[in-house]
């Protein structure tokens, strides 16, 4: 892997806390583009994306490591993949995708805040997070949907381009540690977080502020 590229991990782990509203709909938005381009080009791609998979590079752009199913994994997969259902279809591995990445999403907006705060983000972010993380895949949003969502969202909040987002995102990675060789790949223990927003979500507990 390139040198100019850091985890979603990493760079919350740089930052001490959570991603902000506008940081959250750039890698949103970029995810979308990328995944979509890439299950054009290729029939076969991750089906699990997890902060420590997720990749940001210092040009701005996004990409996806192979997830093994570890139990870090695991609190980021689709309930449909866990209950080893036979996923045959196109839009069913999209789905799953899909909910990986808003539940990705939740957690790093949700990182390092204390268990009773609530987690800060819009009507809109928050509406869009939950429809990917339903646990019926029929009733997720695609990524068509989502990306047109973000556009939109883009335009009319006159939000800098994702690539900008994410360069500065990387940047400060590389500030915060001063020599990228300091960074490792300690598994980040992330099931016990996101356990708690799985069950924020299933008890339907506000996120707003």
């Amino acid at each position: 892997m390139s040198s100019t590229f850091v985890t979603l991990a990493e760079v919350l782990e740089a930052r001490g806390g959570p991603l902000e509203e506008h940081e959250v709909w750039s890698l949103l938005l970029g995810s979308a583009e990328t995944l979509l381009d890439l299950s054009y080009k290729h029939n076969n791609i991750c089906n699990i994306i997890s902060p420590a998979s997720l990749l940001l590079s210092a040009t701005g752009t996004l990409a996806f490591k192979n997830c093994a199913m570890t139990d870090e994994a695991c609190a980021f997969t689709a309930p449909e993949m866990l209950q080893g259902r036979t996923i045959s279809t196109k839009l069913a591995v999209e789905k799953m995708i899909v909910y990986s990445l808003g539940m990705t999403l939740y957690w790093s907006v949700d990182y390092h805040l204390p268990q009773n705060q609530p987690i800060p983000l819009s009507d809109s972010l928050n509406c869009l997070l939950l429809s990917m993380c339903e646990d019926m895949a029929h009733r997720r949003v695609n990524l068509n949907t989502i990306l047109e969502s973000c556009e939109s969202h883009h335009k009319t909040s006159l939000l800098p381009p994702p690539n900008k987002v994410i360069s500065q995102l990387v940047e400060d990675v590389f500030h915060d540690t001063g020599d990228r060789s300091t960074l490792t790949d300690n598994t980040v223990h992330l099931s016990g977080r996101s356990q708690m927003i799985r069950e924020r979500l299933h008890g339907k507990r506000a996120f707003l502020v």
